[in-house]
């Protein structure tokens, strides 16, 4: 049965990252005086931000569950992000990405981005990427726009409702974290994808459920038109 509809992440998996998203969320606990390497926090990224903040704070037993410190946090953390990715001059997509949306986009399978970022965050990317104004994708689904967001399957099933895909077995989802595999498999995906030029290493994302690892987004193509292109 062919794929009708792929769900991709952004940073780290279709827009090229640097570390910079670890950064910013280091950045805005230094802030509030909570230290955190990029180590730490590559463990919780794609998770929904605050969740991540969250996890990040469990080191500091003092302030454990103390909501409004990590609403804090979250809206210096949404405030860096916002003027990176409205100013930084490298934001850019990963290679190989416009190419891949538009040949699936022939194949008329439907394209979704999913994220950990709230919507702001999310806008902000795609206005600037031109993804938008080029019709690159079909929907896009941010974590602050679903009850759970990562590890749980909510932003993929929200993303299917909304191209009218029923059965997750005709889905693809891609990331570059854990997070990204967990959701795609609790979501009962066709094909969970992680890229292993992101966030995680190819070893990091071996440990995790997956049916392939890729270190190329135009990669996809070989594994999600495989059946398509022999039906056409």
């Amino acid at each position: 049965m062919p794929v009708k509809l792929v769900v991709f992440d952004m940073a780290g998996t279709t827009v090229q990252d640097n570390d910079n998203v670890a950064e910013v969320l280091q950045s805005a606990l230094q802030q509030f005086n909570y230290p955190a390497t990029i180590n730490d926090i590559n463990v919780v990224m794609g998770y929904p931000k605050p969740e991540a903040i969250r996890e990040l704070l469990k080191s500091f037993p003092e302030v454990e569950n103390n909501d409004a410190l990590v609403q804090q946090i979250h809206s210096v953390f949404v405030e860096k992000m916002l003027d990176h990715y409205k100013n930084d001059p490298y934001i850019r997509e990963k290679d190989g990405v416009r190419e891949t949306f538009e040949k699936l986009k022939e194949q008329n399978i439907k394209i979704g981005i999913d994220t950990g970022f709230s919507r702001n965050i999310t806008d902000v990317i795609i206005d600037r990427l031109g993804w938008r104004n080029d019709s690159l994708f079909d929907v896009s689904v941010a974590s602050d726009e679903v009850e759970n967001g990562r590890p749980f399957p909510d932003m993929v099933f929200k993303a299917m409702e909304a191209v009218g895909v029923t059965d997750a077995a005709d889905v693809a989802k891609v990331g570059d974290t854990a997070s990204d595999l967990q959701e795609g498999t609790s979501a009962g995906c066709k094909y969970v994808i992680g890229v292993t030029t992101g966030a995680y290493t190819e070893e990091e994302l071996k440990k995790e459920p997956h049916t392939h690892l890729i270190s190329n987004i135009r990669e996809v193509l070989d594994i999600v038109l495989v059946n398509t292109l022999a039906i056409v």
